[in-house]
């Protein structure tokens, strides 16, 4: 049975890379003016399929560097701060993301104790969002919750902290605020919000939520002035938005409430259960507390390789090249490799994207419809819209090299002071080699200790666990023989 959890984190040692930590970077005299303490809530339950095929159900957008050094959840939270405490980041997530989440804020220097809100399985952003709030209510009589999709990008970080502010300032206030990111072209792949009169911090109250328009009124939204693109992103206090829930989606909150309470954690049976509602729908297009922020950051929610095409910088061909490519007589393409060298010749407009196991090309203008293609391939029970060669787990990762009938190669990395554990039917040879650092290998009947650039090979019926007793990260192949 699947339960919510408030994960308490217990592992110890894992990988930690000290570069970019933030922890050390609070400076209160940045702070937002606030009456009480505010929490940066980060959702990051999506599957991002228009990001097909380096984005996938076992690893989402959100836990993939596109733009730089760090994933689109590090970098999320790294520009909130200084101006908000790391110590109170919440982050809603699937269960079968946690230890992924986990280990990459430890990576920026977040203890993940009590940060981590798993949901069972997927309700839309109301129960998200409203399973937070209870989360955070448990220990707080109220707070200021601001929310951000974790796979957006922003440009501008100074901007947008100090709208960040004034957005935390009008939550305070009793406003809900959403972040209204002012339009540069007629998009049609977002809804809109119309503003009407003035508020305070240079907001205007919500007039009303518009679904993504045609070409023409988008068109016509953008002239008008008062129209923005819904971000996604918005500020209120617990209580205001608790009771807006109560008020507008009743069931929803009924439900919640009720299973919230009565016990410490919550079955997939009970979270379905759930009404399937986005919080626009149970609370944005309904309340009159709304108030819209105007956001000129340099804002992009990646949802396709176009959107991400048109987020980076361009070389003199207008080209997106990431990774080992050769490009010749090529414009106005996006391009990301892997390991495989990419020649591309007299091409233009399209999008090329490979990695391990799958290679996609489109025109860039449509890459968006990628989201059929995984539709597909799931019902056709492919694995490689469900995952990548590399499988990351709570001890480390495990990629597959090569696999046939008779044999498997897979490399392992294991994080210093963890282990792996594995089962053996008598049925096949085990052969590991040490590619990186030392290992104690232990099976039913022997201990032996592995140093790099020796091999073992294991026989015997029974578990064989591999022990990383360094301050490293271990490497080892390992070869599957069928008997």
């Amino acid at each position: 049975m699947m339960l919510l959890k408030l994960y308490v984190y217990q592992q110890k040692n894992l990988h930690n890379t000290t570069a970019g930590k933030i922890a050390s970077r609070k400076e209160s005299s940045n702070m937002p003016d606030q009456k009480i303490k505010v929490y940066p809530v980060l959702l990051a339950g999506g599957s991002g399929t228009r990001l097909w095929p380096v984005s996938r159900e076992l690893y989402p957008k959100q836990l993939v560097s596109f733009t730089g050094d760090d994933s689109l959840v590090q970098g999320t939270i790294k520009r909130l701060f200084p101006l908000l405490d790391t110590e109170n980041v919440r982050i809603v997530c699937a269960n079968e993301h946690f230890h992924e989440i986990e280990r990459q804020i430890k990576e920026i220097g977040i203890e993940p104790k009590g940060k981590i809100i798993c949901e069972p399985c997927g309700r839309n952003t109301g129960p998200a969002i409203f399973l937070s709030v209870l989360n955070i209510l448990k220990t707080e009589k109220d707070a200021v919750l601001c929310v951000f999709p974790a796979d957006h990008v922003i440009k501008d970080i100074k901007s947008f902290q100090d709208i960040l502010r004034s957005a935390v300032k009008l939550a305070n206030m009793g406003y809900i605020v959403t972040f209204g990111i002012k339009p540069n072209y007629p998009e049609t792949g977002y809804g809109y919000i119309e503003g009407s009169r003035e508020l305070p911090e240079r907001a205007f109250a919500v007039k009303r939520f518009v679904e993504k328009p045609d070409k023409q009124t988008a068109l016509k939204y953008v002239e008008a002035g008062n129209f923005f693109w819904n971000s996604g992103m918005f500020a209120f206090k617990a209580s205001v938005i608790s009771e807006e829930i109560k008020r507008f989606a009743p069931e929803l909150y009924d439900k919640m409430k009720e299973i919230f309470s009565s016990k410490d954690s919550i079955t997939k049976e009970e979270y379905e259960l759930l009404p399937n509602l986005s919080i626009d729908y149970a609370v944005m297009e309904k309340t009159d507390k709304g108030a819209l922020l105007p956001s000129d950051f340099g804002w992009s929610d990646i949802g396709s390789w176009k959107s991400l095409y048109d987020f980076l910088p361009k070389d003199e061909n207008r080209n997106v090249i990431n990774g080992d490519v050769i490009a010749e007589n090529t414009k106005n393409c996006f391009i990301m490799g892997h390991n495989r060298l990419i020649a591309a010749n007299y091409i233009s407009g399209l999008v090329v994207v490979d990695t391990q196991d799958s290679v996609f090309i489109s025109d860039i203008e449509n890459s968006r419809e990628v989201k059929s293609i995984v539709e597909r391939l799931k019902n056709k029970g492919r694995k490689e819209y469900h995952k990548h060669k590399t499988v990351y787990h709570p001890w480390g990762s495990f990629t597959l090299l090569e696999q046939n009938d008779n044999f498997k190669a897979a490399c392992l990395i294991i994080y210093k002071g963890l282990k792996y554990e594995t089962e053996n039917n008598g049925l096949i040879i085990k052969h590991l080699i040490m590619v990186k650092g030392r290992a104690r290998i232990l099976t039913e009947s022997q201990s032996i200790l592995l140093n790099r650039g020796k091999s073992v090979s294991v026989f015997e019926k029974g578990s064989m666990i591999v022990e990383n007793d360094e301050q490293e990260p271990i490497c080892l192949v390992k070869v599957e023989i069928r008997i």
